[in-house]
């Protein structure tokens, strides 16, 4: 129990100051969670990411695969990173692997995990085709389109040609990165009426009325793109 409650105590902390814009306070506060899950790693990566520290975010990335190698989401993090170092290779192989593990779901919703992200697999598709340009397999990113369409929610058709004009030019999608993994509020609750100890304690403290504790998360850049 009390190694829980330190984990979700830095986890919350680390989380409000990376809401508040202190991306080395709240690396430092992660960095001190001794074998850190996959959703802590992915955390670190979006704070390297906010903190323009490419490289330092694909080794969180790294790691967050490591933990948890089934983690679409990771993938599709990661396959940005690698983008942003023109490492295409690499980056392709992130958006299969993020395919895959849809396992023919049309999205995941992350929210039960703390994550108040949809990835949908036509974004997935669409950052693949985006790749496949950068290595100029222009019919392999045209074949990836086409399904792309299929797989959009509002199924709308595309012009094909206008589709790869667009995917050549616009930025690839990612997790906008002040969305974080964040614990959830019955775990947070649980910090304000207990020490480490497990041993109950009085406070007064109002606890907003949300599944997830947090600040508002930053929304610093990337919209999704139209196709």
């Amino acid at each position: 129990m009390a190694l829980r409650l330190f984990l979700v105590r830095r986890w919350h902390e680390a989380v409000r100051a990376a809401d508040r814009g202190h991306w080395d306070a709240a690396l430092e506060t992660f960095g001190g969670i001794a074998e850190p899950p996959a959703r802590i790693c992915f955390n670190m990566g979006c704070v390297q990411l906010l903190a323009g520290r490419p490289e330092a975010a694909l080794r969180a990335f790294d790691k967050t695969i490591v933990k948890d190698n089934s983690l679409a989401v990771g993938y599709f993090q990661r396959g940005f990173v690698h983008l942003q170092l023109e490492m295409y290779e690499e980056a392709l192989s992130d958006y299969h692997m993020a395919f895959s593990h849809l396992r023919q779901n049309p999205f995941i919703d992350y929210k039960q995990l703390g994550l108040r992200h949809i990835l949908y697999a036509w974004e997935v598709l669409y950052n693949t085709a985006a790749v496949q340009c950068h290595l100029q397999q222009w019919q392999e990113a045209r074949v990836t389109l086409e399904k792309a369409v299929v797989w959009r929610p509002e199924r709308r058709s595309a012009v094909l040609e206008l589709a790869l004009e667009r995917v050549q030019v616009r930025p690839p999608m990612l997790v906008p990165l002040g969305e974080l993994f964040r614990p959830r509020k019955k775990e947070v609750e649980e910090l304000d009426s207990k020490d480490f100890l497990g041993k109950p304690k009085v406070i007064s403290s109002i606890i907003p009325n949300d599944e997830y504790i947090g600040f508002e998360p930053l929304r610093p850049q990337v919209s999704r793109a139209e196709m």
